[in-house]
This record gives C-alpha cells, sequence and structure tokens, in this order.
C-alpha cells in the first residue's frame, strides 16, 4: 500500500534512524534480553546499499546487548545461518556502534527522513507503555516521515496516539509477530517466553486491520508513513519498502 510521502531535503544524502531497545530483563523467564540482530544488520546493509547516512541510537543509550538466540555464534545455532549480522558483529567498525549508542532525547524529525525501530525481546518490556518511544513515532509520523517498526517492536503502535487522540494504527494495515511464531518460539525453548502476545491485541483494537503472512515468512507492509514487518525474516523487507518510499 502506498501513500504520499514528503521527501525534504533531496540535496543531501537521505538519513536514517535506527532506534534499537536497551537491554532489560525478561519479567517472564528472567532471562536477559535485547535487541534482534538480523532486525537492525539487515535493514542496516539495505539502507547502506541506497547510500543512506544511517545512525543507531537507543531509547536511553549505552551499550546495547542482543539476544542470544538472534546472535549467529550462539551456541544454540538458532541464527547459525545469518551470515549478514556475522559480518556486521565481527566488524570492528560495525560492533563499534553498539558499544555506546546516544538517547532519542531532543530527536528532531525534521533533521531525518525515515526512522526505524528495532524487534527483539526486550522491546516487549521496554517498549511497552513507553511514552518517549510513542512520542519518536508519533513525531516522526506527524512530520510526515516515513514511519517503521519491525517484530516485536510494533508492540509500540498498540498504544501509540496521535495529537487528535486518535490511535496512530486507526485506518490502517499493519503487521507485526504472529501467534503462530509466538506459539514456536515458546516450544523451542519450552515454556512461554513474552507477557502478551501482539496478534491477539491487535485483533482486539478497533478500526484497525491486523495482518499476518505464513510463518517466519519476509512479509512487510507499507500503508502510507507506516511500514511493519511481521518478524525477524522481514527487516529487509521493510527496510526495502522505505527505499521504495524515499528513493535513492
Amino acid at each position: 500500500m502506498s501513500g504520499n510521502v514528503n521527501v525534504t531535503r533531496p540535496d543531501r544524502r537521505k538519513r536514517v534512524l535506527m532506534v534499537a531497545a536497551n537491554p532489560a530483563t525478561s519479567t517472564v523467564t528472567g532471562w536477559p534480553v535485547g535487541f534482534w540482530w538480523a532486525e537492525l544488520t539487515h535493514p542496516y546493509w539495505t539502507f547502506s546499499e541506497a547510500g543512506y547516512d544511517i545512525e543507531i541510537r537507543s531509547p536511553d543509550g549505552g551499550p546495547l546487548q542482543a539476544d542470544g538466540f538472534s546472535d549467529p555464534e550462539d551456541e544454540s545455532g538458532y541464527s547459525s545461518d545469518d551470515l549478514v549480522s556475522l559480518g556486521f558483529k565481527t566488524s570492528p567498525k560495525h560492533a563499534a556502534l553498539l558499544e555506546r549508542t546516544e538517547s532519542i532525547d531532543g530527536v528532531e524529525p525534521a533533521e531525518w527522513d525515515a526512522l526505524f525501530l528495532v524487534g527483539g525481546q526486550s522491546s516487549m518490556f521496554t517498549f511497552r507503555g513507553n511514552e518517549k518511544v510513542q512520542g519518536l513515532v508519533r513525531d516522526f509520523y506527524e512530520a510526515d516521515k516515513v514511519t517503521a517498526l519491525v517484530c516485536h517492536a510494533t508492540c509500540v503502535l498498540l498504544e501509540t496516539h496521535l495529537s487528535s487522540g486518535d490511535l496512530l494504527v486507526e485506518g490502517k494495515t499493519w503487521t507485526g509477530f504472529a501467534n503462530s511464531e509466538e506459539r514456536y518460539a515458546d516450544d523451542f525453548v519450552g515454556q512461554r517466553l513474552q507477557p502478551f502476545w501482539i496478534e491477539d491485541e491487535a485483533r482486539a483494537l478497533e478500526g484497525t486491520n491486523f495482518m499476518v503472512d505464513s510463518m517466519f515468512r519476509d512479509f512487510a507492509l507499507r500503508d502510507g508513513l507506516l511500514v511493519t514487518g511481521q518478524q525477524q525474516f522481514s527487516g529487509g523487507a521493510a527496510a526495502r519498502l522505505v527505499v521504495e518510499a524515499l528513493g535513492r
């Protein structure tokens, strides 16, 4: 789906602000949780190929920590074929980008062309109910900037309201982590992982159209300025929709 996009300052390279969740501890499992590698590195690669300037920040600033299962070197082998993340992780130049991030405090949407929120388990505990993150998404969207969220980061859309008081996703078609994928993840580790399931809560909202594709397919949607991706295999697809919206 498409809509009009206000592309500002065409005389310079496009700028994308990527925001990943700060490290946290799951209140469900007690495990450390963070961002998901593929949801950061695959979009980063796509934006780099498009010639964009990219900055990675976090809500509170400081070092970032990835979810263990997303690490291509994790002993579980869950993400062992993610060569893009392996390359990013083992590149001193790129790994340094995650060692000391700036916070999102003071971010001015006018200085950017798009916002991209990275998912991961931490977002379920640190993005939900976070008025600062909700405000960032609202401000970018209301500034006519492409606003993208992928996987568990889409939980922000469950409660982000516009200045009018309307829910941002009212009248929108969007996606996020599916119930089928939550069941798979729970079965893989042998216990419940998340405090809530995004699909359940999204379908309980009135006036919005939440869609999912088959389990772990690369699936992303664009509805005007809003871009959403279903899960970790959808980060690149969501980023390509951002590039499509902005041009090179």
